[in-house]
Formats: C-alpha cells, sequence, structure tokens
C-alpha cells in the first residue's frame, strides 16, 4: 500500500512537471523560428529537465521512496507532465505569432 506522503508528493511534482513543460514549450515555440526546432527540443530537452527536476526534488523530500514500482513514478511524474504541458501550450494557449506586444521603445 502507497503512503498518503507519496501521493500527495507525486501529485505536487504532477503539477510542478506541467507547468514546466507547458513554459519550457512556449519558450521553445516563441525562441524558435521552425515547427520541427520546437517539437525536437521539447521532445529531447524537455524529459531530460524533467528527470533532473524529479532528481532535484525527490532526492530531499523523500518522494517517490515508498512507491512499489518504478514504472509508474516514470509515467506519473515525466510522461504526464510532458504530456500535459505540450497539450496546454498547443492546445489551450493563443500561438505566439497571434499574441500583440507592447510597444517598447520610449
Amino acid at each position: 500500500m502507497v503512503a498518503v506522503s507519496t501521493v500527495i508528493g507525486y501529485a505536487i511534482l504532477l503539477v510542478v512537471h506541467t507547468a514546466m513543460a507547458a513554459i519550457v514549450t512556449r519558450f521553445f515555440r516563441i525562441r524558435l523560428t521552425t515547427n520541427w526546432g520546437a517539437a525536437l527540443y521539447a521532445a529531447i530537452l524537455l524529459p531530460m529537465l524533467l528527470v533532473a527536476s524529479t532528481m532535484l526534488l525527490s532526492g530531499p523530500f523523500g518522494i517517490g521512496t515508498a512507491a512499489a514500482d518504478r514504472t509508474t513514478a516514470l509515467i506519473v511524474v515525466i510522461a504526464i507532465p510532458l504530456t500535459l504541458g505540450i497539450t496546454i501550450d498547443l492546445l489551450w494557449m493563443p500561438h505566439p505569432d497571434d499574441v500583440e506586444l507592447p510597444d517598447t521603445t520610449g
């Protein structure tokens, strides 16, 4: 049986990683001029960032130590937030070209 603290820890990591994935995906879409470049960076660098963040956050706080299955932990902490973050950026947020920025001269 999984402890309540482990479930809460996974939920916190899920929310934090989803926000990170959405923000980083948006950053790639704004900064890179090609669609394939943003997709490639999101597919390669974003999972690496999530793995590093998982190791950084789960170590000191002991999140995931009581989990029995490593595969389930990877799915909950990396795969689901990655998918949700990219989906939020692509489907919910407006396209970067459609956003009007204020004039900063002056």
